[in-house]
């Protein structure tokens, strides 16, 4: 605050009393200024402190939330989210409990952008062909301490000089630097009851499948590299060789012939940004891809649900896209057989060694693959030497999306022949296409 000078000022006039008045008006004009900037900073710190008063009075919000399945098939599991941007909140959400009607349902909240915030409620709810559901959701500024069982698992972990794996939350390495061998399992991986994936942390930046026996959770014990009294207990395993391909739906650029790794790039970041226990979110994120005459900051965001086996791919962009063009697809596993709708949905199903040059330890594995990408977004099919793919364009938007999945010969609960796989994954998109609709009451 600014010092104000009180020093006495000396008047020199015959006119006593006009010198007092002066005097007197001028001192009480300081008295004012000092009462008036007192009353300012006052009301400044009570504007400033508004949200932490609404928060210390343990401010809640609730909204009724109306589901519809418009699909004429019932949905097992399916995602309800919320984005707390629609509502109008004015303190910062803690917590969160989801009703429908006396039963409480599990879910989370998720800050995407990194900045402490939650931006997304997500929960998953199983509702009847051509059915509603209403919820009630009620929204805190109290933090709780409440749990829910957990229905999907992920981890990062680096490798230390001694062996030791010790788990880390995110990573970012400049673009010339390669850690793919310091990375334990070479990346993130996640995983649902049903099926385990990783992504490599280099330029290929690939998904890469862990099949099951059974349904559950393995990948904190195995760590994607069950040892031998683990698989005699029925542990599943890594069963594709990805290579340099796109494995199971990675994001590849093209080059008008075929498809290429994600290089050169200023820095490359991996982050686990949602452990669940609704859902988990991995993130890889690449600042100033230089790609066809552009510098794109880009990102990769692979989101799993409990009881899915297939993965929903956000690709995110800072700025609208011009005319990039880019691909993805399956893995040309040696000797498949490939299907193709024509129309954004590619598969194959094939048999080989998911290690090269192991095949005692690690036999032969059979496993069906699909990429669904939205029409709207298709270009044209493709095919190079390592893909079946269709290449990805979405002029003037920072955003597209497309699914992956698989499915392991090896599942007790799985599919068995390739007529089976195909015949699921039309299905598959078929019910993708038809999400439900989510309306704030």
């Amino acid at each position: 605050m600014e010092r104000i000078n009180t020093k006495p000022i000396v008047f020199k006039s015959k006119n006593k009393k006009i010198i007092s008045e002066v005097y007197t008006n001028f001192v009480t004009n300081i008295s004012n200024i000092k009462a008036m900037k007192k009353n300012i900073f006052i009301a400044l710190l009570f504007f400033c402190n508004l949200p932490v008063i609404a928060e210390a009075q343990n401010a809640e919000k609730k909204i009724a939330v109306e589901v519809n399945n418009t699909w004429s098939e019932a949905k097992t599991d399916e995602p309800v989210v919320i984005k707390l941007n629609k509502i109008n909140l004015q303190f910062r959400v803690l917590s969160a409990v989801v009703m429908c009607g006396d039963q409480e349902i599990p879910s989370q909240l998720d800050d995407l952008n990194g900045d402490h915030h939650a931006d997304e409620l997500a929960f998953l709810t199983n509702i009847p062909a051509k059915g509603k559901q209403t919820f009630t959701i009620t929204l805190s500024s109290t933090k709780s301490d409440k749990t829910y069982p957990s229905r999907v698992y992920a981890e990062m972990l680096v490798s230390d000089k001694k062996g030791k794996h010790v788990p880390v939350i995110s990573v970012t390495i400049p673009g010339t630097s390669n850690i793919y061998s310091q990375m334990h399992h070479h990346g993130p991986a996640f995983e649902s009851e049903l099926v385990a994936y990783r992504i490599y942390f280099d330029k290929r930046q690939t998904v890469d499948a862990y099949g099951k026996y059974n349904k559950g959770f393995e990948i904190k014990e195995s760590q994607f590299y069950p040892n031998k009294e683990q698989l005699a207990r029925g542990f599943g395993n890594d069963v594709l060789w990805v290579g340099t391909s796109c494995g199971v739906g990675a994001l590849k650029g093209w080059n008008g012939k075929e498809a290429t790794h994600i290089e050169p790039v200023a820095t490359q970041t991996e982050r686990i940004v949602s452990y669940g226990p609704v859902r988990t979110i991995v993130d890889i994120e690449v600042y100033d891809w230089q790609y066809q005459g552009a510098e794109l900051n880009m990102t990769n965001r692979y989101i799993l649900y409990g009881g899915h086996r297939d993965v929903q791919v956000e690709t995110i962009f800072e700025k609208p896209l011009k005319d990039e063009t880019f691909c993805t697809g399956v893995v040309d596993i040696k000797g498949s057989t490939s299907y193709s709708d024509h129309k954004g949905l590619v598969a194959c199903w094939g048999t080989d060694w998911p290690e090269k040059g192991d095949t005692i330890n690690h036999p032969k594995e059979t496993i069906g693959l699909a990429t669904y990408i939205p029409q709207n977004y298709v270009k044209a099919e493709a095919k190079d030497q390592a893909n079946y793919l269709y290449t990805i364009g979405a002029k003037g938007s920072t955003h597209f999306n497309h699914y992956v999945t698989f499915t392991s010969l090896k599942e007790t609960f799985g599919y068995k022949t390739p007529e089976a796989w195909f015949t699921y994954i039309r299905k598959w998109k078929e019910e993708l296409e038809h999400p439900v609709t989510v309306k704030l009451k």
